[in-house]
């Protein structure tokens, strides 16, 4: 393979560099490499690692989405993305649980999402509080609640998924620098010059993908994300009805805050995140391990309580990893405001790993001027200049 550390002699002219190679950025190497760029990517760590937000698998993929027609849209192409790599590496990466979100009507109601779905073609179905009793025994929703079934849906091996992203981008022959901290980054109309403590490499066109890490690449992009710590956590649950297979994939959320969560996986227990609230980090500091604050656990287990008790058991393992908030929650996938010859994607605020395969894509595509497919105006950074 052409993986190498920072200490190897390798070439340092590339047709493009891609700065931080977590999910979207080892999903971007991967498809330019396939098209015949001659790449390099940079990571300050090795990816996948538990030092971004990839790790602590498994990650939601629906499709009935909100935000319209783009997110559907992007979200069935990643889909077909992610069975491509699953075929091209022999690995299971996409298991296909059906994912029920579940929300307390005087809180969000899911008529407009349903609409975008079914008119692209997503099954989806919406559900009154005694049909998801009835259907998915170990839930208990009071009649304040609705749901939007999708049984296409599922969850993602993310590590798996980085993983195999970074097989088929060596294969396709990127190279890859990794425990290698990117210094600065200079770009004018001839190229990009990203600088490491050890050398400097050159490009036509720079990709900067680096999740929670943006603010140490503040002297050159000042995005408005806000890194944030989250936690995870794995419960003891006291029947089969939690299992994989079958159990869903589940987001829930009400007056106690918005949660997110999988079945039990070979016994592991069930999986539950907290979407909103957490504590803000700075890249560079210490991360507060699981427990740290008492919320840790409490929200996770209140959350538990209120519409899966069976599920509440003991906390079986737990883990830390980060968001990268936009303001708006939407991603930021556009140029450098002073240097078209960079791209910049972040901002995927705990909802974009589902589209890693497609964000790949989409950023090869507009390096090589070529339509996306999508309208990406959602997205632009001016949104928020504009203001």
């Amino acid at each position: 393979m052409n993986a190498c550390r920072e200490d190897e002699s390798i070439s340092k002219s590339y047709d493009v560099i891609v700065v931080g190679a977590g999910s979207m950025g080892m999903s971007a190497g991967y498809e330019l490499a396939v098209r015949g760029a001659k790449t390099l990517l940079i990571d300050a760590f090795n990816p996948p690692h538990n030092m971004g937000s990839h790790h602590g698998e498994p990650r939601l993929i629906r499709h009935a989405y909100h935000g319209g027609d783009t997110y559907v849209k992007m979200a069935l192409r990643a889909d077909e993305k992610w069975l491509a790599l699953e075929r091209a590496t022999g690995e299971k990466l996409l298991e296909r649980s059906g994912v029920l979100n579940m929300a307390e009507t005087s809180f969000y109601q899911y008529e407009g999402r349903l609409d975008d779905a079914i008119r692209n073609g997503v099954q989806v179905e919406l559900l009154q509080a005694d049909e998801i009793n009835r259907r998915f025994p170990g839930i208990r929703l009071d009649d304040s609640f609705q749901g939007m079934y999708e049984p296409n849906a599922g969850y993602l091996y993310s590590e798996k998924c980085v993983a195999a992203l970074k097989q088929q981008a060596l294969l396709a022959g990127a190279e890859l620098l990794v425990d290698t901290f990117v210094t600065d980054i200079k770009a004018n109309e001839g190229g990009v010059t990203v600088y490491t403590k050890e050398a400097a490499y050159t490009a036509s066109q720079v990709v900067i993908t680096v999740g929670a890490w943006f603010h140490m690449l503040s002297n050159h992009v000042k995005l408005p994300i806000r890194a944030v710590r989250k936690v995870v956590g794995w419960f003891e649950t006291s029947s089969t009805a939690f299992d994989a297979g079958t159990f869903p994939g589940f987001t829930w959320g009400g007056a106690l805050g918005g949660y997110y969560g999988f079945p039990s996986i070979s016994g592991a227990g069930i999986k539950i995140g907290r979407h909103d609230t957490g504590v803000e980090w700075l890249p560079g500091e210490p991360i507060a391990p699981f427990g740290a604050y008492p919320e840790d656990e409490e929200d996770l287990r209140r959350a538990l309580q209120a519409f899966v008790p069976g599920a509440a058991g003991k906390l079986l393992q737990s883990a830390v990893c980060k968001y990268e908030f936009t303001p708006d929650e939407d991603f930021i996938i556009d140029a450098h405001p002073e240097h078209p010859n960079v791209l910049l994607a972040g901002g995927f605020s705990g909802h974009g790993f589902k589209f890693a395969s497609v964000v790949g894509e989409i950023l090869a595509n507009k390096l090589e001027k070529k339509q996306t497919g999508y309208d990406l105006r959602l997205f632009e950074l001016s949104r928020f200049t504009n203001q």
